[in-house]
Order: structure tokens, then C-alpha cells, then sequence
């Protein structure tokens, strides 16, 4: 019941068109949920030696999220099943990635630009293609084709501080990560030696909503097994 002290906010039109989306999703598929853990020293380092030029050349800074979306369109060339789309009782893998980046509105909705073709993409391309949609985005300036046809999508809910988050599937893709905050922490390294020792690292969550109709357990984790690797492993140096 609305009392005198409430007050009647008329949902606007992209909440509504977002909620009715939303609905649908999960009333269309059945959810599961995959978490791993990153570390992001790897990628620091590649990050922090060029991070000045790079904001330099290019005008804005160089943050984690072009390395995370260069790794998961990188692991899905080992599981295409990620990048598709369930039509009826088939499942229909794209042999492209457009790579959709939800972006929020100020509060008041979301908008998933995507990244076209971004399996043919190096980092820096990817970078300051999501600078650029997301900027467009922001200021209500992207055209309907460029918001349109995603194949697999990333929610960056990390940029909030969130340590976890379950994103809703786009659909009919069959996945979407939430690239959660990356904090620093102390972790277990292995020193040359063999020898362990603990260390203060940049560590955050990948979070995986995925459809259980288009695959199981075993292969959504070895997707996010394989992010993992590339993104704490790969010379990043040379993608800059």
C-alpha cells in the first residue's frame, strides 16, 4: 500500500523493457553459478609499465577489463559452447565473438554495447572499443545495431566494489561473467627455488551465470579455468 510517506516512482522505459528482459531470462533458463578466483599480478605487470603511455597515446587509463575480455574471447576458441545461442532444442555456436559490455546508466538502466568481431582483436583495439561504446553509451549516443546481437556478455559490477555478483543471462546467450572487484590480498607464491612463500597481490572474482541446457559443470568450470590461466600467465607485454 502507498502511505503519505512514500513516494510513486514511475518505472521509465528502459527499466521496464530491462525487467521484462530479465523476466523472461529466468523463466527461460535454468541458471547455474561458477566462481574462480584470479590473480592479477601477471596482468599488473604489463599494466603498470605502460599504463602512462598508454593513457597518453590513447586519453583514457588502461584498466583491468580490456585484459578480461581479451582472455575470455581467447578461452572461448577452446569452448565454443560459451559463445552461443539456444534456438528451440538446438544450440547454435557462433563462429564469431561479439563480445557485449553492460553499462550502467547512472543508476538508471543498462545498455549492452557490443564489441563486433572482437575475436580479431588485439587488447589495445579492445580497449578503446569499449572506452568508446561505453562513452556513447553513457551520453545516449549509440545507434540500435550497436546494441544489438551480442554473443556473449560481461557485467563489470567490480568498478562498484562488489566481491561477487550473479548476473542474469542476456538472452539467448548461454552465459554472462560478472567481472567483480580486484583487491589486494596476501597470496601463496612459488618462489624459484620451488619454495613457498606468501605475497600481497591483486586477486578478484570471476563470477559465470551459464544455461544448464546448452552444457554442465565440468565444462563451464574448465572455461573459467582457462580465463584463469591466460589471464595470470599470457605476456600482455606484447599485446601493448
Amino acid at each position: 500500500m502507498v502511505g503519505s510517506r512514500d513516494e510513486v516512482v514511475p518505472l521509465s522505459k528502459i527499466r521496464r523493457l530491462t525487467g521484462s528482459h530479465m523476466v523472461a531470462s529466468k523463466s527461460t533458463a535454468p541458471h547455474a553459478f561458477s566462481v574462480v578466483e584470479v590473480d592479477y599480478a601477471n596482468v599488473d605487470v604489463a599494466r603498470n609499465a605502460s599504463k602512462d603511455s598508454f593513457k597518453s597515446t590513447e586519453g583514457f587509463s588502461l584498466t583491468y577489463l580490456p585484459f578480461i575480455s581479451r582472455a575470455i574471447v581467447d578461452a572461448i576458441a577452446h569452448f565454443p559452447h560459451m559463445n552461443a545461442s539456444l534456438d528451440g532444442d538446438t544450440l547454435v555456436v557462433h563462429k564469431y565473438v561479439d563480445l557485449g559490455i553492460a553499462v550502467d546508466l547512472e543508476y538508471q538502466g543498462l545498455l549492452v554495447p557490443v564489441v563486433r568481431g572482437a575475436e580479431g582483436k588485439r587488447l589495445r583495439a579492445i580497449a578503446r572499443e569499449i572506452n568508446d561504446l561505453a562513452s556513447r553509451a553513457r551520453s545516449r549516443k549509440l545507434s540500435p545495431d550497436e546494441i544489438q546481437g551480442g554473443t556473449f556478455t560481461i557485467s563489470n559490477n567490480g568498478s562498484a566494489g562488489s566481491v561477487l555478483t550473479m548476473a542474469i543471462i542476456n538472452q539467448p546467450q548461454v552465459a554472462i561473467i560478472s567481472t567483480d572487484a580486484i583487491v589486494r590480498k596476501p597470496v601463496a607464491v612459488r618462489l624459484p627455488d620451488g619454495s613457498e612463500s606468501i605475497a600481497i597481490h591483486p586477486v578478484g572474482n570471476l563470477a559465470m551465470s551459464w544455461d544448464h541446457r546448452a552444457f554442465d559443470g565440468a565444462y563451464a568450470a574448465n572455461f573459467l579455468a582457462k580465463v584463469k590461466q591466460i589471464l595470470e600467465t599470457q605476456d600482455w607485454s606484447a599485446e601493448l
